[in-house]
């Protein structure tokens, strides 16, 4: 169905272009329905991921305050095995992590072979939130552009899939969410300050972003864009495409196992003396 955006390499993306109310022509009942079908399917994928133990796989989920990342960690991997999926939120870099460059407290946190890492916030906030808030020159955050590239070059070199996801909300729907939030008593403890400071910067960091997704979105690690205003269709958008992106290696991992069971079943046997 292809719900979420994929960005060709090489082209400009200009994000005031991109709806984000879509819907993919679904009602939010049979989102549910399809929803559940791809949580399921990306279970078993995952665990054949996990038992395989050949490759590993990397998401990174980006997006405006409240556009959704710790919703989408929650409902898209409702089914994985806990044991082989983590999530990591990116907060700002404490004063060891400043001492080294931009990446090193990144690729500590990069998924080893059999797993997957959820990265809530990433590396991209050194080319997003430091130019917008201007906390480095453009001299340094500018060439971090090709660096980030060369670092998931490398990753998918060692056999990490990467897909990496925008979640596309607009400034008014982000308002709402807002001032849902300090209206909800169990949801105001999510609200800072900052949350409405940041809207103020809303033009530069849609600026920011685009230039982000032009210029990281590779063959190997694309970027998409997910329409994120309905939280449903959200969902389903990045559920899907990670079972697409999986889908693929079904069979090899089916392969790798079926051998690995052969080889069990034969060194059983011989340790019974049967033939």
């Amino acid at each position: 169905m292809g719900f979420a955006i994929p960005v060709k390499p090489g082209t400009k993306v200009d994000l005031a272009k991109i709806e984000p109310k879509q819907d993919g022509n679904l009602t939010k009942d049979a989102g549910a329905e399809a929803l559940k079908s791809l949580t399921a399917e990306l279970a078993e994928l995952q665990e054949l991921l996990y038992a395989a133990g050949e490759r590993a796989l990397l998401v990174l989920l980006q997006g405006m305050d409240t556009s959704g990342k710790d919703g989408t960690v929650r409902d898209v991997f409702a089914d994985a095995s806990p044991i082989g999926v983590q999530a990591v939120g990116f907060k700002a870099p404490a004063a060891d992590e400043l001492a080294h460059d931009f990446l090193w407290r990144v690729h500590k946190q990069v998924p080893a072979k059999g797993m997957i890492a959820v990265f809530n916030r990433s590396h991209y906030e050194d080319v997003l939130v430091v130019r917008v808030r201007e906390l480095v020159p453009e001299s340094v955050w500018r060439p971090r552009f090709e660096q980030i590239n060369d670092f998931e070059a490398l990753l998918t070199e060692s056999k990490t899939i990467v897909v990496k996801f925008f979640l596309h909300i607009s400034k008014e729907e982000q308002e709402e969410r807002l001032r849902a939030r300090e209206e909800d008593v169990t949801k105001a403890w999510k609200l800072t300050v900052g949350d409405w400071e940041e809207r103020a910067y809303w033009d530069a960091y849609q600026n920011a972003y685009g230039e982000a997704l032009s210029q990281c979105s590779t063959k190997a690690a694309p970027w998409h864009i997910v329409p994120a205003d309905r939280k449903w269709f959200r969902n389903i958008a990045v559920a899907e495409t990670l079972v697409e992106t999986l889908r693929p290696y079904r069979e090899d991992w089916l392969a790798v196992l079926g051998e690995r069971g052969n080889e069990e079943l034969a060194k059983i046997k011989a340790l019974r003396g049967e033939q």
